[in-house]
């Protein structure tokens, strides 16, 4: 059996005396794609940044490709970091650079391309994303909300990573639109053959991009299983929050006038 593209086992994490990831155990293999859902604070983006090397855990063991990455720096971390693209919840591009300059960004900033060459790469990918060569002349300010995370879809791609993270890829879009954004995540994660994690509240995202899904809640993985199972996960945590009831386990902290 081939060994997992990422694996976490006990990955602890804590600000204080607050315990963010309480032990966290994933196995993804190569060209899957796992949603990773749960309420706000409960420590999803932290896990990201963990296996992204932009915090350090407390303990446990985060491996790339059997590679243990939980405590590189440097020219190490930047060597692992290679294989990774991110699209960041609100697209975060660079307002003062052209389109096409923000999806030639990784390409010339860590790969050392020449600037012509990145323009072809990145114009390229804004047509893999639907997006034609003219608007890589705009600039961010001058697009709709679903032309940026259009945009920033074809950054997190250019440089063809192995891994992907996508950090709520659908938040502020009207539903059509998320619902491109999804096919699209869809088509350019499997053009690539990349492995995939993604963060989202949005249940209709996650059942479309995500070949499976895992739940945290209190710092802990309380259920992982394949999308087709999580309407019957048998949780009761699970089914509070894909449904969105009030009244549950979960317990949301409500000051009260």
């Amino acid at each position: 059996m081939d060994s997992p593209k990422i694996s976490l086992k006990g990955v602890r994490k804590a600000f204080g005396p607050k315990k963010v990831l309480d032990g966290i155990d994933i196995d993804l293999a190569a060209g899957q794609s796992l949603v990773v859902i749960g309420g706000s604070g409960s420590g999803k983006s932290v896990l990201l940044k963990c296996i992204l090397g932009l915090l350090r855990p407390d303990g446990g063991s985060i491996r790339i490709d059997g590679e243990e990455t939980a405590r590189l720096s440097g020219n190490e971390r930047a060597r692992v970091m290679k294989k990774f693209g991110m699209l960041f919840q609100g697209g975060a591009l660079f307002d003062s650079l052209r389109v096409w300059q923000n999806v030639a960004f990784g390409p010339i900033q860590a790969d050392g391309m020449a600037p012509d060459a990145a323009k072809e790469v990145a114009l390229a990918k804004l047509a893999a994303v639907g997006l034609p060569a003219e608007v890589g002349e705009l600039y961010p300010s001058e697009l709709s909300g679903g032309m940026q995370k259009r945009v920033a879809l074809a950054r997190a791609i250019a440089r063809e990573p192995e891994i992907i993270f996508f950090d709520e890829p659908t938040t502020g879009l009207d539903p059509i639109m998320a619902d491109v954004i999804n096919d699209l995540i869809v088509k350019c994660v499997r053009g690539l053959g990349a492995t995939a994690i993604s963060i989202t509240h949005d249940m209709g995202s996650a059942r479309k991009i995500g070949d499976r899904i895992t739940m945290i809640y209190d710092g802990k993985l309380i259920w992982q299983g394949a999308t087709a199972d999580v309407d019957s996960s048998g949780n009761a945590y699970v089914d509070q929050f894909i449904h969105g009831k009030a009244e549950g386990p979960i317990k949301m902290q409500v000051r009260r006038l």
